[in-house]
């Protein structure tokens, strides 16, 4: 098995005029699709967990314009761009921490503009929607290449939230560089986080890993610290929703934890996730604004309450794990290991990701 055949699961449809989404609240047990005839209903399938995983909001973004555009009744580019300017915005506001999805918009919104003049302009926007998907899968597969490059033969790995297909294009940041691990031999064992509240990792990853015939295992979140003093894994490896400048990452929480662990034990801690992931022009991730979902998100499982009434709930969605604790950060223009502003600024410039 090569990693091109991993690309058995795919967030989304595009037909040319509509977009359907993989809505991944409802697997592993349903595959059920959501249509979405507007740029407002991808906003709001964004916005409630339809479809997750920065690259995929890019993309689902990315669509919406398009949609947006062929239901446009302006008679240019230049006019078309104050139409939809508002829908933009929207869009933009679905999610505010994941990078991916204002980056995605500002490509569309310049694409745009470039083609002032020009009578095609709605068709132009859907093949940078289709280029900007097509890109992601291709930088998918080469960090796939270069992270299990880091890996030495044999060894156990562990990935938090969900970072495979269904949070992509196809094959995965963090997952697909374990994807292509196991078949390079370089992984033997995986492991993923179950990660509350949502549960990607019990309700996506391993459900994605077994579509290819991967074996995993399931840990509570809270067994990660006794998983790595029991040496069975060598690498922590997660996605990003943003990289800054001094190489600080935004990801799923609980990701910060695992790191503070992963140093104390030893295991090394791999970060993946394509340049449309970094936002050099945020400085640090203290400057990141950090996504709050309602508190009753912690209150119960699957809509089945196991709170006592009455009880406050606190729910981040999203942690900064500092530079310090990150052993490699992998991105298809290549590694960054050690990260540090210096380092960040040699393989991706000064102020633009």
């Amino acid at each position: 098995m090569t990693a091109s055949s991993f690309d058995r699961v795919r967030p989304y449809r595009w037909d040319g005029t509509t977009l359907a989404l993989l809505d991944q609240r409802r697997l592993p047990f349903q595959e059920e699709w959501i249509d979405c005839g507007d740029a407002a209903a991808v906003a709001a399938a964004i916005r409630d967990l339809v479809v997750r995983g920065a690259p995929a909001i890019g993309i689902a973004a990315a669509y919406g314009v398009a949609m947006a555009a062929c239901q446009c009744e302006a008679d240019s580019a230049e006019a078309a761009r104050k139409v939809l300017a508002p829908t933009l915005e929207h869009l933009r506001a679905a999610r505010p921490t994941a990078v991916n999805l204002a980056w995605a918009l500002d490509r569309m919104d310049a694409r745009l503009a470039a083609l002032a003049g020009r009578d095609d302009w709605r068709e132009q926007l859907a093949a940078e929607a289709d280029a900007i998907a097509t890109e992601d899968l291709a930088a998918n597969r080469h960090m796939g290449e270069l992270g299990a490059a880091l890996i030495a033969p044999g060894s156990g790995v562990l990935t938090h939230c969900n970072t495979g297909s269904l949070a992509t294009a196809g094959l995965g940041t963090a997952l697909g560089v374990i994807r292509v691990g196991c078949e390079k031999g370089r992984i033997a064992a995986v492991y993923a986080g179950e990660t509350r509240p949502w549960l990607q990792g019990a309700r996506l990853t391993v459900w994605e890993l077994q579509q290819d015939g991967i074996d995993a295992t399931l840990i509570a979140d809270s067994a990660a610290a006794h998983l790595m003093a029991q040496g069975r894994v060598q690498w922590v490896i997660i996605g990003a929703d943003r990289i800054t400048a001094n190489g600080d990452v935004a990801n799923k929480i609980g990701s910060y934890q695992l790191a503070i662990a992963a140093r104390h034990h030893g295991v090394k801690f791999m970060v993946v996730a394509p340049s449309s992931t970094v936002d050099m022009a945020t400085a640090r991730g203290a400057d990141i604004e950090i996504e709050e979902r309602d508190p009753a998100e912690l209150l119960g499982i699957a809509g089945h309450r196991t709170v006592a009434e009455g009880i406050a709930a606190w729910n981040p969605v999203f942690d900064i794990t500092p530079a310090s604790l990150i052993d490699a950060i992998v991105t298809e223009r290549g590694v960054v290991e050690q990260p540090s502003v210096e380092s960040m600024a040699a393989l991706f410039g000064h102020g633009a990701g």
